[in-house]
């Protein structure tokens, strides 16, 4: 008998790979949606468009807590894999208060319906290296304190710890994993990385002649997303809950990143970037860089992509669909 999966955020980037890769192992995938996407599925469903067929979506909000039951009573999933999120965070400092509500409302209501509907279910939750903010230490693990500089780290904070409560209160097989910057042609183009490569497609193509952005020296782990979610999956194969940092454990510039792009098509950086003041955060986090050592030895996972691997990918992406 199939096992059966069910994916909140499943229209987001993390949500297609994990999707396509749990069809590619056997699973029945559900997945959870606004209303809104299945009326408009040529708009919100562009990146599960191919794997339609294959899947069925739920309608429910996150807001809604007995619609999140609904959804819990009507698919008896094995797995959940918690992705849904406001997960922009320069918009969480322009909206505080509904990225905290949806973020940390929105767990509680999945990680509460679970408990009620479907004990056994084993829960994933998307947490964020954004929880470390202000590190203490470079690189960070599992046992670096978290100190989070903005209302996106602080709701995956209060995720990541309600996650734990649930484990150790309730009994539930439920893992976190602290995910660290994971990209490709999938990403949003409100994320940096994303906005970096479909400009200098478009700047290569002549559409555009400008690339505007922040904090240069802004320093992340950047992995690709189709990794990541295969170590979502290794966690809750494990029989004992954990949490996992996930990282390639290598960090680089966003000037690095936006230099690599510009050469990847014959053109250098600093004839077309120029920094936006409006673009830098209020509170900074200036480095983060992760130490997957425990999902490496515990879970068997492993990241073999290069940085340029990465750029090359979503530059080539951006240049086809330009």
């Amino acid at each position: 008998m199939k096992k059966r999966a069910l994916i909140t955020g499943i229209t987001g980037q993390d949500g297609s790979y994990l999707a396509e890769f749990l069809l590619q192992k056997g699973y029945e995938v559900h997945g959870a949606v606004r209303r809104v996407a299945l009326e408009d599925p040529d708009h919100r469903l562009g990146r599960i468009k191919h794997i339609l067929p294959e899947i069925v979506l739920h309608a429910a909000s996150l807001e809604s807590f007995p619609s999140v039951f609904k959804v819990f009573r009507d698919v008896g999933p094995d797995e959940c894999y918690h992705l849904a999120a406001q997960s922009f965070v320069s918009y969480s400092f322009e909206d505080e208060f509904s990225t905290l509500n949806t973020n940390i409302n929105g767990t509680h209501f999945v990680l509460s319906a679970l408990k009620e509907v479907t004990p056994g279910c084993r829960f994933y939750f998307a947490g964020s290296s954004e929880m470390f903010g202000k590190v203490a230490s470079t690189p960070q693990n599992e046992e670096t304190p978290f100190h989070p500089r903005s209302a996106y780290g602080i709701s995956k904070v209060a995720g990541y710890e309600l996650t734990r409560n649930y484990r150790e209160t309730y009994g539930l097989h439920a893992s976190a994993g602290i995910l660290y910057n994971h990209e490709s042609p999938r990403r949003g183009h409100e994320f940096v990385t994303r906005r970096i490569t479909s400009h200098v497609a478009r700047i290569k193509k002549g559409l555009t002649k400008e690339l505007r952005l922040g904090n240069l020296d802004a320093r992340r782990d950047w992995g690709h997303a189709r990794k990541y979610v295969q170590a979502m999956w290794m966690m809750l194969q494990r029989e004992t809950p954990d949490d996992y940092v996930i990282a390639t454990g290598v960090s680089h510039t966003v000037r690095e990143f936006a230099e690599r792009a510009f050469a990847h098509v014959g053109l250098d950086y600093r004839d077309h970037v120029a920094i936006d003041q409006q673009l830098f955060r209020p509170a900074e986090v200036e480095t983060l860089q992760g130490d997957a050592t425990k999902a490496k030895q515990r879970l068997g996972w492993s990241y073999d992509l290069t940085f340029d691997d990465l750029i090359r990918e979503m530059v080539e992406a951006d240049l086809a669909a330009s």
